[in-house]
């Protein structure tokens, strides 16, 4: 039986920070496969072009650039770079971030910057840059990783929750002002997760996954390959009445009516 893809991925010339690794070379790979035209945007330029090499040996089509979204102007360049050889974009994926994770009393204004700069500026860059030519074009479709720590809190993140709830809130109200220029803007919330940036952090907290396993109904933690079905549908026209919306992928950590 034929695979049937999501409606109209195809062509669909689509952004996704921090597509090097993790969760966003997941949804890359899961988005040429659906057939959209893949940017990939990191501030590794290496994890970027290997992720469109991988893309394009497996028949997709994707571009790699190097690029630190907290740069506006780097910003900026890259769109257009990337516009220019594919096409009016018509898809963003907001998904680089950051985090250490410290006590908030432990902190200091330097990790605060940082972070507020990787997860709060730098997606507020992107979809700037983005939005004005989807505003243009007269359609688009905008997904946010954000976070259940901005919905629920979480120990140890208190600088991340705080913009993860923020772009969740933005993600809202973008989605009022544009949604008579035809673009759906949604957030996607992961629970805890497998990546390289979860291990960083666990190492600081001693058993951290194997309890949050047991916290979580589904009894493990998420996976990259977790969380492409829920973007790549709401990158899709099948999403095209959905905007404003946030949406937990946990197993069950947090559940939201």
């Amino acid at each position: 039986m034929a695979v049937t893809k999501m409606r109209g991925l195809k062509d669909k010339p689509v952004i996704v920070t921090g597509g090097g690794s993790g969760i966003g070379r997941a949804i890359a790979e899961r988005l040429a496969v659906e057939g959209a035209v893949v940017g990939i945007f990191d501030i590794n330029g290496q994890a970027a072009e290997a992720t469109a090499n991988s893309l394009r040996e497996n028949g997709g089509r994707a571009f790699g650039y190097k690029v630190d979204i907290v740069d506006y102007d780097a910003v900026a360049r890259a769109v257009d770079a990337f516009e220019a050889a594919a096409g009016p974009i018509s898809g963003l994926v907001n998904n680089a971030g950051w985090d250490k994770a410290v006590r908030f009393v432990e902190t200091d204004r330097a990790l605060w910057r940082k972070v507020i700069d990787i997860n709060l500026w730098g997606p507020l860059n992107v979809t700037h840059v983005v939005l004005k030519k989807m505003v243009e074009h007269g359609k688009g479709h905008i997904v946010s990783i954000a976070s259940d720590a901005g919905r629920v809190g979480s120990s140890g993140e208190a600088v991340y929750s705080a913009c993860k709830g923020g772009i969740a809130a933005f993600g809202k109200t973008v989605a009022r002002e544009v949604a008579r220029q035809g673009i759906v803007v949604n957030a996607v919330c992961p629970g805890p997760t497998d990546t390289p940036l979860f291990a960083t952090v666990s190492e600081s907290a001693a058993g951290l996954a194997e309890a949050l396993k047991k916290a979580i109904p589904l009894r493990r933690l998420g996976k990259p390959d977790d969380y492409p079905g829920i973007v790549c549908f709401l990158l899709s026209d099948d999403a095209s009445f959905i905007t404003g919306q946030t949406i937990s992928v946990s197993g069950g950590l947090t559940m939201h009516g």
